[in-house]
């Protein structure tokens, strides 16, 4: 599903990609992606790679899980990567933006019935509200900076919004790009849309800023 999203920004971003394919809900619901990402970071590490030299990035629940795997790293004590990026990140198991209203009619893939369900099957029982299962309610301090990227016409433009700004307040350095029209993570579409390459360059730029 990402293989050619992952290729445009490689190269836009003169950069190596490890696209980390995480243990799924209902089989391995919350908290197996997270324990798989720090695992495959610390992968990463234990084979020479350098902090400083790492982004990570994700979209939908993958730019939620972006957020968390960064609180869970700092809890354990691990040394944070450069940098993060997160694209149309879903970071509320329960959905209470008010994006999920607004942008009922426009968004043309993601509705909050479907988020909540999903959510339900992730969480298995669990406490939605849990800190590293929806980052909007975690601490977010001492996180590396962070890149968001949401369509203007999402439902979880308002995960975007909550999340970069619970960063800010923490402390965090964080760009926002909100991008008219554009439709939950429009980046799949780089080979026929020029929005889609352009939000990718952006990207681009990003992580060579923070790696040099």
């Amino acid at each position: 599903t990402h293989r050619v999203m992952l290729a445009h920004i490689s190269r836009a971003a003169a950069c190596r990609v490890l696209g980390l394919d995480y243990r799924l809900a209902p089989e391995n619901p919350f908290p197996a992606p997270i324990e798989d990402t720090v695992a495959a970071y610390r992968w990463l590490l234990s084979n020479g790679a350098r902090p400083e030299d790492i982004v990570f990035g994700g979209d939908s629940a993958g730019g939620g899980l972006v957020v968390s795997a960064l609180v869970a790293l700092r809890y354990l004590g691990e040394p944070l990567p450069a940098a993060a990026v997160c694209i149309s990140a879903w970071g509320d198991m329960e959905a209470t933006g008010h994006s999920y209203t607004s942008n009922a009619e426009v968004d043309p893939s993601v509705s909050r019935d479907r988020i909540l369900k999903i959510g339900k099957v992730y969480m298995a029982d669990k406490d939605p509200r849990a800190p590293l299962a929806s980052p909007i309610y975690a601490d977010l301090h001492g996180l590396p900076p962070l890149l968001f990227q949401v369509g203007s016409i999402e439902t979880l433009l308002d995960d975007t919004n909550t999340l970069a700004e619970n960063a800010k307040e923490a402390g965090v350095k964080v760009d926002v790009e909100i991008w008219d029209d554009m439709p939950h993570v429009w980046h799949h579409y780089a080979p026929i849309l020029p929005e889609a390459r352009d939000a990718i360059s952006s990207i681009g730029e990003f992580v060579r800023r923070h790696t040099g």
